[in-house]
């Protein structure tokens, strides 16, 4: 397939280009699901039946700062939720066993040069940790917590954007496709593959920022975080109050 090899060079690429256009600095990913709308599958049952009331498979991917998939799992059922199909991935074994070829910790402050490892972003139902950073949770939240949340929500809206110009462009996404199960799954990845292919003609394009809503979005199981996790999360949290802050990011949480 059509998709970045997963080495060390590559993952440092991605995350220059998530630090110089998201202002997120060590992440390698952003990662969401999407639900392909399908025709009732013979013999499926409610498997394919979602929260939303229609059939459908999944597409879970994780995209680079140029709207090209690094990664994609296709065909779960549409019942399942993100974190679960991104924990039963091999991946996701890969990455937590330190197969993927991840670069070693590297510190994101002069302030506090703790070196912090490179991470993937996700929203606040995948599981929080040293591989996955989430939102923080709650509404009472302090304004460093605030801050964060924009910072990682600016770096995760690529998915959301990649999926946009995905469904833009394939417009066999837009209705429920008529095929068998396998046949969906196969032309999904042929669409994903073609996408890569396009954008890597095609360059980096500013109106490509501009999300155009897509597929539909998929609950997700909420994960538990880990201690490491959270401490990491923390010191992101503390870099984007002090050396890595943006001039405007006081006014989008207000």
């Amino acid at each position: 397939m059509c998709l970045p090899q997963h080495t060390t060079e590559n993952w440092l690429k991605i995350a220059k280009d998530f630090h110089l256009r998201a202002n997120f600095p060590n992440c390698i990913g952003a990662i969401d699901g999407k639900h392909i709308r399908t025709i009732k599958p013979y013999n499926s049952g409610s498997v394919c039946y979602n929260y939303k009331h229609f059939f459908s498979i999944i597409l879970l991917a994780i995209c680079d700062a140029d709207y090209k998939f690094v990664y994609i799992d296709v065909g779960s059922y549409g019942k399942d939720s993100d974190s679960t199909i991104f924990t039963h991935s091999t991946f996701y074994q890969k990455l937590m066993n330190n197969d993927l070829q991840v670069p070693e910790h590297q510190p994101i402050s002069s302030i506090n040069p703790i070196p912090v490892p490179f991470v993937i972003v996700g929203d606040e139902e995948f599981g929080q940790s040293d591989k996955v950073m989430r939102p923080f949770g709650g509404s009472n939240l302090t304004t460093k917590k605030k801050i964060f949340n924009y910072r990682l929500y600016r770096a995760r809206r690529y998915i959301e954007c990649s999926f946009g110009i995905l469904a833009n462009k394939w417009q066999i996404f837009h209705r429920p496709i008529n095929v068998n199960l396998d046949l969906v799954t196969s032309i999904t990845k042929t669409c994903c593959v073609l996408h890569n292919y396009v954008r890597e003609r095609d360059g980096y394009k500013f109106e490509d920022t501009l999300c155009i809503p897509g597929l539909e979005e998929v609950p997700t199981g909420i994960q538990r975080a880990t201690r490491r996790g959270m401490s990491y999360r923390d010191m992101f949290a503390d870099y984007f109050m002090t050396e890595g802050q943006l001039p405007w990011q006081m006014s989008r949480i207000h």
